[in-house]
This record gives C-alpha cells, structure tokens and sequence, in this order.
C-alpha cells in the first residue's frame, strides 16, 4: 500500500508531502498502474514546483521502496499552492477509484 501525508500549518499553508511505500495492486508479473500513477502525480508535481513556480524545495527518495519526500523551503505562491492542490485532488480520486487497501492520502497538522 502506497501512504500519502500532506503537511500542512496550521494557517493551512503547504509544508511538503512525503510518499510511503509500492501500491501492489496489480498481479504478480504485470505493470502496477496505480503506482506509475501515484509516480506520475507526485513526480510532475515536484518537477513542477521546481522547474516552472521557482520552488525552493528539497527532496528525498528511494525508487526501491517507494519513498519520496518533499519539503518547502518557505511559503508557497498560489500558483504552487494550486499545483500541490491539484496533485492531492487526483491522488483522493485514485484512492477511491482503486480503494483504500491500495492508496491512503492523509492530511497531517505542522
């Protein structure tokens, strides 16, 4: 199961979000298409946020397991703002496309 937190203050700005673990909900042997989903939001998101808002962020990740952590360096701009919002909008729709068993996005207070 992949695990998903959004950090947010308590003013509700955007602090970064971390990613946990492999989705495993194809069969043994064939291409999991919720994990190169989850892979596709989160990444471009990233990449997003550095290559056309100008984010100063930091990153961490292991492909192996699954894990990827992202942290603003300062307050986002709205337009950053927008972007992690809309990553969280398709990665809640995943969860109840797919379920719960296989995608959890959690909100967490900074």
């Amino acid at each position: 199961m992949t695990t998903i937190v959004i950090y947010r203050s308590r003013k509700g700005s955007y602090k970064g979000f971390c990613c946990m673990g492999h989705a495993e909900y194809a069969k043994p042997g064939r291409p999991d298409v919720l994990c190169a989903a989850i892979s596709a939001l989160t990444i471009g998101t990233v990449n997003s946020l550095e290559e056309l808002a100008g984010e100063i962020i930091s990153v961490k990740s292991d492909e192996s397991t699954g894990f990827l952590k992202c942290e603003f360096e300062s307050m986002l701009q709205e337009k950053s703002s927008f972007l992690v919002d809309s990553m969280i909008f398709s990665l809640e729709n995943l969860s109840r496309e797919y379920g719960r068993k296989y995608l959890q996005v959690k909100v967490e207070e900074v």
